[in-house]
């Protein structure tokens, strides 16, 4: 880095290794999906989770939130460790309040700490950096009545700095300008040369006042001026209209349009005094400016440990402050692969509801007999929703933070994978469902069985056939080969099916219909949904009624006709997927019928697979 960057490296005080085994797992899509630091609608932090958990008073801690959220750890004793920090805050209001008191007057520290490395900083960052060590003996005092490890930790580890406060609380002027070549940096009484010159300079201005007052006694001339300029130094400044009463003794200088400006011989003598002196002053401060910058710089790594002890400090107050503000709960950390749920609740769609309460959902999942929960329901009744509180519960228990719910069990995830959405990569040249199933590709060879997997409307790219068929295809494979924790949500009822196999489960979204109506109860059950209500959801997108009217036209002569819908009770799944087979079966159709389809048929777009399914069919209807 020193031949590469040609920079200095003092602030790297020590090499950490990043083992990734020690961190879940969480990759582009996932960041994305769930929303962790920024929202799917507009990249802005507002409706993430980030959001939520954000109670930070420091720059500092903000960063370190953002990192435990994109970091969850998967050891387990860390992770308890976290949370008993974070249970003493929440059961200790006065002691989380005076903390947050504390932390609301600190600077930026790991910051300041950057410029000092650089040499950028100037005397209002040394000044930041006083006015934040000085509030470090108070928060220790505080620490000092904490009893969980982690708190006790940051305790023994914080440096109250009293030595640097001393120091810069001594030197640098409570208000000195941005410039470090202006002077005024330097306190009275700190330096003795300093303060001799500044003596010197401060006099000889004090005589240069004086020298108007007798000046314009002497001569009569009441508009007469001592100036200075960078250029001429000091002079005497007399109007056209008073140039006869200058006396003889006085030297020209400089011609203006309204008058002259003139110097004397004493006024030369005391001129070169007095920029003598304020220039060595300029000079003099600005080298015990640097002197003092050089020993903050030896004190960077106790300002380094010093501001990340602040900055968990910040995090675990901020979970804290959360939990009790939003009635979550402290959830039980276990080795084994069980994630039990009592009235789950989504972090952030919660607290955006304004008009309706949350709906809390129940969940229970494991690698054994409930490892892949199906679930249906129409569009907007809530999978989604339900599906990612469960990822965003996991994920914040491993972080150490308190989850919404009633109660909580969680199985250490080493991986959280999300398949949710419909989205193109138009520069890469990958459509919609091209980008779906690289997704799902990604999931399906990284996938171990300690992994949650948040699969959403898998197929819905392409053709009923094929989405049907690689729906079914990849519940077989995850319950055959990964053995992984999996809420799959889907439209294609057929799937439900596939409750036959072990560990594969149905779920519903309640919904209540109120004549061609229908009202979300939000509430997921066993069993699985009889119908999507896709239109109804149309219906209340506002689409015309014209529209509304002619599609439940269509959709009851295509189930009157059934000649595109898959009969589900006579679809069979065998356990070995290589050897695995589909039965499909139409209702016999007539010879009229079976003609015509040929006849509509666009041999230039159909899919290989959907050719095999329809003339398997159409054989099926001749036997």
């Amino acid at each position: 880095m020193r031949e590469t960057q040609k920079l200095t490296l003092n602030h790297i005080n020590s090499i950490k290794y990043y083992e990734r085994n020690e961190y879940m797992v969480l990759d582009i899509s996932c960041r994305k999906n769930l929303e962790l630091t920024e929202s799917l609608a507009d990249g802005k932090r507002y409706g993430t989770l980030f959001w939520v958990l954000d109670k930070t008073e420091t720059s500092m801690g903000g960063r370190t939130l953002r990192k435990w959220i994109e970091q969850p750890l998967i050891d387990i004793i860390k992770i308890k460790e976290r949370q008993d920090a974070v249970e003493e805050l929440y059961n200790d209001y006065f002691l989380r309040q005076e903390l947050k008191e504390q932390l609301k007057n600190l600077y930026d520290l790991e910051r300041l700490t950057g410029k000092l490395v650089c040499g950028n900083v100037n005397a209002r960052d040394l000044l930041a950096i006083k006015n934040t060590v000085k509030y470090f003996p108070k928060i220790k005092e505080l620490l000092a009545r904490c009893r969980t490890k982690l708190l006790v930790t940051l305790h023994n580890d914080l440096d109250p700095l009293n030595d640097v406060y001393e120091i810069l609380e001594n030197s640098i002027n409570e208000d000195p300008p941005l410039s470090l070549k202006e002077g005024g940096l330097i306190k009275d009484g700190f330096n003795a040369d300093i303060d001799k010159l500044r003596k010197a300079a401060t006099e000889g201005k004090n005589w240069i006042a004086e020298l108007e007052r007798k000046e314009r006694e002497r001569t009569g001339i009441k508009s007469l001026k001592v100036g200075y300029n960078k250029v001429f130094g000091y002079y005497i400044e007399v109007t056209k209209a008073n140039l006869p009463l200058v006396p003889k003794e006085y030297i020209r200088k400089q011609t203006l349009a309204n008058g002259e400006r003139f110097v004397t011989e004493e006024l030369k003598e005391y001129e070169s005094l007095i920029l003598g002196a304020e220039e060595k002053l300029l000079e003099l401060e600005y080298e015990v400016f640097c002197q003092i910058r050089e020993k903050l710089i030896a004190e960077i790594p106790r300002l380094k440990k010093s501001s990340q002890v602040i900055s968990v400090l910040d995090v675990l107050l901020s979970l804290a402050e959360v939990a009790a503000c939003n009635n979550y709960v402290k959830p039980e950390l276990t080795l084994n692969d069980e994630i039990h749920i009592v009235e789950g609740r989504h972090p952030v769609v919660e607290l955006t509801l304004k008009d309706e309460m949350f709906i809390p959902n129940d969940t229970h999942i494991d690698c054994k007999d409930s490892m892949i929960s199906i679930i249906t329901g129409p569009n907007m009744a809530g999978k989604s929703t339900y599906m990612r509180q469960v990822a965003l519960i996991v994920l914040m228990a491993h972080i150490g933070s308190f989850v919404p719910a009633k109660s909580a069990q969680i199985g250490i995830v080493d991986r959280i994978f999300t398949r949710i959405g419909a989205s193109d990569n138009l520069a890469s040249g990958q459509s919609t469902f091209m980008v779906e199933m690289v997704e799902v590709a990604n999931i399906l060879k990284n996938a171990t069985s300690k992994s949650l997997l948040i699969l959403d409307e898998i197929g819905r790219g392409t053709s009923t056939y094929d989405g049907l068929s690689i729906a079914w295809a990849v519940i077989e494979y995850i319950n055959k080969h990964i053995k992984a924790k999996t809420l799959f949500a889907t439209h294609y009822h057929e799937i439900t099916q596939l409750k036959k196999l072990k560990g594969v489960k149905n779920f519903k979204v309640l919904v209540k219909e109120r004549g061609e109506d229908i009202i979300f109860l939000r509430k997921i059950v066993d069993g699985e949904a009889d119908k999507s209500y896709g239109i109804q959801v149309a219906k209340l997108a506002g689409l015309p009624k014209s529209v509304i009217l002619r599609a439940q036209q269509i959709l009851e002569e295509l189930e009157q006709h059934d000649k595109s819908n898959i009969q589900p009770e006579q679809i069979a799944a065998a356990e070995d997927v290589a050897s695995s087979e589909t039965q499909l079966n139409i209702e016999s159709i007539k010879n009229e019928q079976v003609i015509r389809l040929i006849k509509d048929l666009d041999i230039n777009t159909i899919t290989p697979l959907e050719a095999l399914n329809l003339l398997y069919s159409i054989k099926q209807k001749l036997i």
